[in-house]
């Protein structure tokens, strides 16, 4: 009795068994729906399910690149752009793949024949580079002409009831060839033309002559094949040509080894190799070609002295951008070795970067050649609005990723590398107009401004570099690059020359269709530039210069 008093009641020690609530989420199918539940409720409902939304800082960066992403998602236009492009970038850097495979066998052979085979590659590259811009560019806007008029007779027909003259070449008189197999061949006339056309006491010296004179032995290959890429490309077919260019890239890998090695042949077996690898690829684009056209042997005066001009005209611009960047390495070299050696690793990261932006002129060249053509100007101006948007978005993404990924290099390479990295959208957009200016045939205004942009630069480099040392020689580089960004966007304002058709009012259709499409140009250049534009049909552009 006395335990009984002092101790709690025993149901303290046994409890009455509790039956555990059960969830809201399970009683909440059962419980009645109100139909006149208050929206501001549901509202509330909605935001606690939804996923937290990024700040205004992440929303304000992430905001055009997303609007880009979706658009190139759903645009023909974009998509076929980077269909061109991303083959294209793989082609150009397979040659620079290929000669670092070169280096690297050459190099077990010594310092002397390194540095041999170093020099020749240098006067090679900087001779076969003067025929490289010219015939691939050149040859690519005139395929692209003659291949939309093939395809498309109706522009013909507005060219006749407008009173122009309409391309008496064969290619608009001769009818494509059929085969069993229900492909066709064409005959354009630019294809023959254009392949006709292409048809001391350093002990460095004796290695150097060696590998120069087994090289100029693949020169006629070299120069068949950029006739053969060009014409590809006006096809807007960059996968033919990285496919040879990757056969004879590795079958040059294969051969390096045992020629230099295996018969001792040193650096002449490197040079056979590559001489090989070069006739390789031109066989394969020649044999490919054959199947798409007809080489005839006969060749069109009138064609022929039209692409001579434009050829001159673009060697022209080569040389002036050639003495550009040789002042810029001489007026380094005379900061030291240390100096000397950054400025190049950083050089040839900036060359190669541009290889990306390369391909985006091709492509915008291609097609803007296409569609000038057939007078689709609408179009022609979308084009031009899609790859001056796509060239901006990469080159201000190349310059992100260099400062973020290459930050390490920043305590070698102060001020180069911080050049590299701001030049990168200016490098975009003077690269993709570029390939504009070679989409309409604009080649004499391409060659003069380039001209006068290099003679501006190179007093400003000579200036620049003897006040500021290298950080002067990169402040060269950039105003050089500026101004051939400024120059473009200057020529598209002002709407002379072949693009004074493009930007008129006069197009195919009626003023209403115009006004609509005129209207829709606008909306998609606010959507990812809203900056303004320069003008009425001006291109709007970021202010990036």
């Amino acid at each position: 009795m006395a335990i009984a008093s002092f101790h709690p009641p025993i149901r303290i020690l046994s409890p009455a068994p509790s039956f555990p609530r059960p969830p809201l989420k399970r009683l909440r199918p059962l419980l009645p729906r109100s139909p006149t539940r208050p929206k501001s409720q549901q509202r509330r409902v909605y935001r606690r399910q939804a996923k937290p939304r990024p700040s205004d800082t992440d929303r304000s960066l992430l905001t055009p690149a997303s609007r880009l992403l979706n658009r190139i998602r759903g645009d023909e236009i974009s998509l076929e752009i980077l269909s061109i492009a991303l083959p294209a970038v793989l082609a150009l850097a397979a040659d620079p793949i290929a000669s670092l495979v070169d280096t690297a066998f050459v190099g077990h052979l010594g310092s002397v024949e390194l540095a041999a085979v170093g020099v020749s590659v240098s006067i090679f590259n900087l001779v076969s580079k003067l025929f490289n811009v010219p015939l691939l560019n050149v040859t690519t806007s005139f395929v692209a002409e003659q291949q939309a008029l093939e395809c498309s007779p109706e522009s013909n027909a507005h060219a006749v009831e407008a009173g122009g003259e309409v391309p008496t070449g064969r290619s608009l008189q001769q009818e494509p060839i059929n085969y069993a197999d229900g492909e066709s061949r064409k005959f354009l006339p630019a294809v023959s033309t254009s392949l006709a056309f292409a048809a001391v006491d350093s002990p460095m010296r004796l290695p150097a002559e060696q590998f120069l004179t087994l090289r100029a032995y693949g020169a006629p290959a070299i120069v068949l094949a950029l006739a053969a890429q060009g014409t590809f490309r006006g096809f807007m077919d960059t996968k033919t040509p990285l496919y040879a260019i990757g056969a004879g890239s590795l079958l040059n890998a294969i051969l390096d080894p045992i020629l230099i090695f295996l018969f001792g042949l040193g650096v002449g077996g490197a040079a056979i190799a590559t001489v090989i690898s070069e006739y390789m690829i031109a066989g394969i684009l020649l044999w490919k070609l054959n199947e798409k056209i007809i080489l005839s042997p006969n060749i069109n005066g009138e064609g022929m002295s039209l692409y001579l001009k434009s050829v001159g005209l673009l060697v022209g611009r080569t040389i002036a951008v050639l003495i550009t960047m040789t002042i810029s390495t001489s007026m380094a070299a005379r900061e030291g070795p240390v100096a000397m050696a950054g400025h190049q690793i950083c050089l040839q990261v900036w060359l190669a970067i541009s290889l990306l932006n390369d391909a985006l002129a091709l492509a915008g060249q291609a097609l803007l050649a296409s569609e000038y053509t057939r007078k689709n100007y609408v179009q022609a101006r979308l084009v031009i609005y899609r790859v001056i948007q796509i060239g901006a978005a990469t080159g201000i993404a190349l310059g992100v990723l260099l400062f973020f990924g290459f930050e390490p290099f920043s305590t070698l390479f102060t001020t180069d590398f911080s050049f590299v990295t701001v030049s990168q959208p200016i490098n975009a957009l003077a690269f993709v107009i570029d390939g504009l200016y070679y989409g309409v045939s604009d080649f004499s205004y391409a060659a003069y401004s380039m001209i006068l942009v290099g003679v501006v630069s190179s007093l400003f480099l000579l200036i620049a570099a003897s006040v500021f040392g290298l950080a002067g020689v990169w402040a060269g580089l950039v105003f050089f690059m500026s101004l051939r960004a400024v120059a473009g966007i200057w020529r598209l304002q002002t709407k002379g020359g072949p693009w004074k058709i493009l930007w008129s009012d006069m197009e195919i259709g009626t003023t209403k269709e115009f006004s609509a499409q005129q209207r829709l140009d606008k909306f998609l250049i606010s959507v990812f530039f809203p900056y303004g534009c320069f003008g009425e049909h001006a291109v709007c552009l970021p202010l990036l210069l």
